[in-house]
């Protein structure tokens, strides 16, 4: 049997502690990459794109002025394309997240990717000519109540409107997606999943990898540490150079279209303002000495060291709890917290457990991490996570759900309103967390207990807060660069370490190594800028828990307003009923203030 065989065989026996996990059915989507309603819809779609085209083009602008009851089905039949279009994308996708090694699902994401922009290519004159009507006559078009539903739509896509250019380039833009942007990220996607770590003789993937980092052994969090640098340096010039590449290609479009700032594109697709993003980010960077830099002196003391090494910033604590959580009882706390805060809410993440839309396996080939994806308005989302027992998989697993909740909650909006930008849409996944950690909080039997809880809590909020703010510093500092010309490895490595440096703090050792763990972070390839989000959902849930905790009734409605809400409202419209405001410096500093609440308490049980 060979060493990558016996590795998974001992993974295998593991499992069998965690229970059965459940595999996804993509049925609701199509029964299988050959079914023959994948073929059919694909057909229709390019058919139905091409009509679209045919039918509408040239003509919005008299629609608008003189006909808006037909401007108003030109808006529908485009949402319903949108929604086919989705679906197969969706199916695709998921697919391929299962297996992104195996040549069958690789072959069949590529394909559907590149059927889908040949028929979007159709519909792509429809948002750039909608956006060239005259502000007047779109004011007057809407009075008509059918095409009044769509404003929050119309708003939002005349928000892109100064950065549009004419039609002939959008396309180009649009079909070369394929073979530029979308094959980069694939070649990563795709690197990633084929990565393998040799530690004591067998041969891991990424995600079994990372967890020995959480391990209770320093040796085998060492190891970890080694194997998961050794790879990574061998993969190194291929991360360079994906790295590079997007970069180069983000700076093109920015300065096509006009974007003053490297981050402008993600703010607008956010709908947030720049200001906003950079007081959160100015209020983290001023917390760093106040919160991670006092929590890991706090750590490193508890595990006896005078500092820590990098491998050990993720360890568990002497007396932590190191069993292996199986499936159902990591089910049965999650959906435990969601129904103390709302059965609703319970029974809606429910219907993932119920009706096979998670997949929890840690399979070799399956994309690391975790995401909720929501496909479209007419199925339902569906949630991967790569399970493994440990707590911070059952926090995982709540974040996962709360965005699920969220997605089923606004898919009444439909295609064109549903989607949430990406600030809020962490809201209900941190909220879920919360809600869970809160729980187990409130049964925690000695004060050992109490203190191990408070102390992942406190470092999962230094993860998601600090951790990904420090990745937003690094991603700027690298686009900035960027710019002058080609970043080398040693470069980039550079950047990397002069960010950690700043935001972990004395207590911990950047070992050397540690250089090259910028390479396996999917957001800088997939995403950039993304990582902010999540950042912002953290503080905002931190402030948004607080008016929970002290509201008598009315709390729970408001919250599901504000879910159901989708993309239809700006977070100022959101977060008015809270007494909130993201752009108040107030709003930032209370969300803080819950992470340094808890290591203040961590402090005062020594």
């Amino acid at each position: 049997m060979l060493k990558t065989e016996i590795a998974y065989a001992a993974a295998d026996a593991a499992s069998k502690q965690l229970g059965d996990l459940p595999e996804w059915n993509l049925t609701d989507l199509y029964a299988s990459m050959d079914a023959k309603e994948v073929s059919a819809d694909l057909a229709s779609a390019q058919e139905r794109a091409k009509s679209f085209e045919t039918a509408y083009k040239g003509s919005l602008a008299d629609l608008a002025a003189s006909n808006v009851a037909g401007l108003v089905t030109a808006v529908r039949a485009y949402e319903d394309l949108q929604d086919l279009l989705g679906k197969l994308i969706s199916f695709a996708g998921l697919v391929y997240a299962g297996n992104t090694t195996e040549a069958a699902a690789q072959k069949f994401y590529g394909d559907v990717q590149e059927r889908i922009t040949a028929a979007s290519t159709h519909l792509l004159f429809f948002e750039l000519e909608f956006n060239r009507i005259d502000d007047a006559v779109i004011e007057t078009a809407l009075e008509n109540e059918a095409l009044a539903h769509y404003r929050p739509w119309i708003v939002d896509l005349r928000k892109d409107k100064p950065y549009q250019l004419e039609d002939r380039v959008e396309q180009l833009f649009h079909e070369k997606s394929v073979t530029g942007r979308g094959a980069w990220n694939r070649l990563f996607d795709e690197t990633i999943a084929s990565l393998k770590f040799q530690i004591d003789g067998e041969t891991l993937g990424l995600e079994p990898t990372l967890n020995l980092l959480q391990d209770q052994s320093p040796v085998k969090r060492q190891k970890a540490f080694e194997a998961l640098n050794t790879t990574f340096s061998e993969n190194l010039r291929i991360f360079t150079l994906v790295t590079n590449t997007l970069a180069k290609d983000k700076e093109i479009s920015d300065r096509w279209r006009k974007f003053e700032d490297i981050a402008d594109s993600r703010h607008l697709a956010n709908r947030v303002e720049r200001e906003v993003v950079d007081a959160m980010v100015e209020a983290v960077q001023a917390a760093y000495p106040k919160l991670s830099h006092r929590y890991y002196a706090l750590k490193a003391k508890w595990l006896g060291m005078d500092q820590l090494n990098t491998w050990d910033r993720n360890a568990p604590l002497p007396d932590a709890d190191n069993r292996v959580i199986p499936w159902l009882e990591a089910k049965e706390t999650v959906l435990g917290a969601y129904d103390r805060f709302s059965p609703d809410m319970a029974e809606i993440a429910g219907r993932f457990f119920d009706r096979n839309w998670i997949d929890a396996p840690a399979r070799p080939g399956k994309a690391p991490g975790a995401f909720a994806h929501p496909t479209v308005p007419s199925a339902h989302p569906y949630v991967l996570v790569n399970y493994q027992g440990k707590t911070r998989d059952v926090m995982t697993l709540a974040h996962e759900l709360g965005h699920g909740v969220h997605q089923v909650l606004a898919a009444p909006n439909g295609p064109l309103m549903a989607p949430t930008p990406l600030t809020l849409a962490e809201t209900a996944s941190v909220f879920g967390e919360m809600l869970t950690f809160r729980s187990l909080l409130g049964k925690a039997e000695t004060r050992e207990i109490r203190k191990t809880m408070l102390a992942s809590k406190a470092e999962d909020m230094i993860n998601t807060v600090v951790r990904q703010v420090a990745f937003y510093s690094f991603e700027r500092k690298l686009h900035t660069e960027r710019k002058k010309g080609e970043l080398t490895s040693g470069q980039i490595g550079e950047l990397w370490l002069s960010v950690q440096a700043e935001s972990l703090g004395p207590a911990i050792k950047l070992n050397e190594g540690y250089e090259t763990f910028w390479a396996y972070i999917p957001h800088f390839i997939h995403s950039p800028f993304y990582v902010y989000a999540y950042a912002f959902g953290d503080c905002l849930v931190n402030s948004l828990y607080a008016v929970y905790e002290e509201a008598e009734t009315g709390f729970q409605d408001k919250y599901f307003d504000l879910l159901r809400a989708g993309g239809t409202k700006h977070h100022s419209e959101l977060l008015a009923p809270f007494g909130l405001d993201a752009s108040d410096p107030a709003f930032w500093s209370k969300g803080l203030s819950v992470v340094e609440r808890l290591i203040d308490e961590l402090e005062q049980m020594e």
